[in-house]
């Protein structure tokens, strides 16, 4: 299945708040039933390994309404974990309402900017995550942005999202079709299935970005976890 390059509603200049803000209801569901949470996590487990951490400081680029950066604050209340996570969004209805979610969070700080161009000085972050980010740019965009990120993160860049594939095209479209009459969660989950790249093309990516050793393990169902060292 060849990759699409077709822009997803979420993307649009105009689009409707409601749907949106529904839309990233729908997200926080998917994040949650279909392994986006579960990735990261595991993610960061592979990272830690045996060490023994007490804290941890984490920029988390295009948070959405921020469920990510949530699901690593209960997994770090668990493993007593002293976690900083600040949440960067560039559309301002996903920022409002990332800002809404996060409101008995204390470790999260949510911030509107270009996650591409974060305002950070280098070294700021132990880590910095993208989940289900990267699919929404071109092959050029995604080197740049992560040879910018290897700059802000002392120790890793953890990247997941989703891996093209046909069957994933269509059931995710036959669960948005199931879930929901938002036109743009309709739409969007199965494009973005048509705009991710498959294992081998995200191996390609990672290894023109050339930032540091990476290890991509697939995830059930379609979808990636990437950790990229940048640590001695």
């Amino acid at each position: 299945m060849k990759r699409s390059t077709d822009k997803e509603l979420m993307d649009l200049p105009g689009k409707s708040v409601d749907l949106f803000i529904n839309d990233l209801r729908h997200l926080r569901q998917f994040n949650r039933y279909l392994g986006g949470s579960r990735s990261v996590i595991k993610g960061l487990e592979c990272l830690l390994g045996a060490k023994n951490v007490t804290r941890l400081s984490i920029l988390d680029v295009g948070t959405g309404s921020a469920d990510i950066p949530r699901a690593i604050v209960r997994w770090a209340r668990g493993k007593a974990v002293d976690v900083e996570i600040v949440a960067i969004e560039l559309d301002a209805i996903a920022a409002h309402e990332a800002l809404k979610q996060t409101q008995d969070y204390s470790e999260i700080t949510v911030i509107r900017g270009d996650g591409a161009n974060a305002p950070f000085h280098a070294g700021r972050f132990d880590v910095v995550i993208a989940s289900q980010l990267l699919h929404h740019f071109s092959e050029s965009d995604i080197v740049a942005m992560l040879r910018t990120w290897s700059g802000l993160a002392r120790e890793a860049i953890l990247i997941s999202d989703l891996v093209r594939h046909r069957l994933a095209y269509h059931g995710i479209g036959l669960i948005s079709r199931l879930l929901t009459r938002n036109v743009m969660t309709r739409v969007d989950a199965p494009l973005s299935v048509r705009r991710a790249y498959t294992l081998q093309e995200w191996r390609e990516l990672f290894q023109r970005a050339g930032i540091g050793p990476f290890r991509i393990s697939p995830m059930f169902p379609f979808r990636h976890m990437t950790v990229i060292g940048l640590g001695d």
